[in-house]
């Protein structure tokens, strides 16, 4: 379940995540393999389709609510919708230490991201079950930033989708159209077009498989402290309250404490 504290579009806007009624962090509480023999993961959706709000899972934040993106003293705004349900695949971690032999550019210090290619709108902070097709190797601002392509097990088209053919097929032109947003986001910005890996093609089910489980056991190195959390340029926040064997869990108790001092604090700052 999740709980919202502040309004949509605000800069205290703010989504919590709770399982089993204690809070918890969506990246690293949730599991990130539901079906590994039929490529099914869940995926925590930040971004609903056809909106623009820049809502990410927060890096710096204890227990990593989702937030909008705030930039030069302003709350971010993509300016092109979103053509598809965008958000993470939890339990991974592009790692800014390790520089991709195809790519040639480092980890992002991000989640795996997540493209939903359904039909349906998906609400923030809502985690569904996606079946995996593909993958884009984007290159952004000097980092690997990959762009896992995945349907909604709900979808009409779900169990017709299997790998990039198929998407072809019930989708025609639907590559292409998230390639040029991939490519294109961020010019209305006044920045450059984002370039890729592998001449821009999408790559299969099989590499998106298994960039998810390398970047699941980058992860795990992460939360296990065997790869630290901070440097002089990157930082992620590791506190979890549902992975009993690792060394930042905390108890339900301070978990709770800390959410409601964050709303005491929200609430004196109206």
């Amino acid at each position: 379940s999740t709980i919202v504290m502040g309004a949509a579009h605000t800069a205290s806007y703010r989504v919590y995540f709770k399982k089993n009624g204690v809070p918890c962090s969506p990246l690293h509480d949730v599991p990130l393999w539901v079906d590994k023999e039929k490529g099914l993961i869940n995926m925590v959706v930040e971004i609903p389709k056809d909106t623009n709000a820049k809502l990410e899972i927060s890096k710096d934040d204890f227990l990593n609510p989702i937030k909008q993106d705030f930039k030069d003293g302003q709350l971010r705004y993509v300016g092109m919708n979103f053509p598809y349900n965008y958000g993470a695949a939890p339990q991974t971690w592009e790692n800014p230490n390790i520089k991709n032999h195809e790519t040639g550019a480092y980890g992002d210090n991000d989640p795996i991201d997540i493209c939903e290619i359904g039909d349906e709108p998906r609400r923030t902070g809502e985690i569904i079950l996606v079946k995996i097709i593909g993958v884009f190797a984007l290159i952004d601002q000097g980092e690997t930033d990959w762009k896992v392509l995945a349907i909604d097990v709900r979808d009409k088209n779900a169990n017709q989708l299997n790998d990039l053919a198929d998407l072809e097929r019930i989708y025609p032109g639907k590559l292409q159209q998230i390639y040029e947003f991939l490519r294109d986001y961020k010019i209305p910005d006044g920045k450059p077009a984002n370039t890729f890996g592998y001449n821009g093609k999408p790559q299969t089910k099989d590499l998106a498989m298994s960039i998810i489980e390398e970047t699941s056991k980058e992860w795990r190195k992460l939360v296990n402290g065997q790869v630290s959390n901070r440097s002089d340029f990157y930082y992620m926040a590791i506190e979890c309250t549902q992975i009993p064997d690792v060394a930042n869990i905390i108890s339900p108790e301070d978990a709770e404490k800390h959410l409601i001092e964050q709303f005491t604090n929200y609430i004196r700052a109206k």
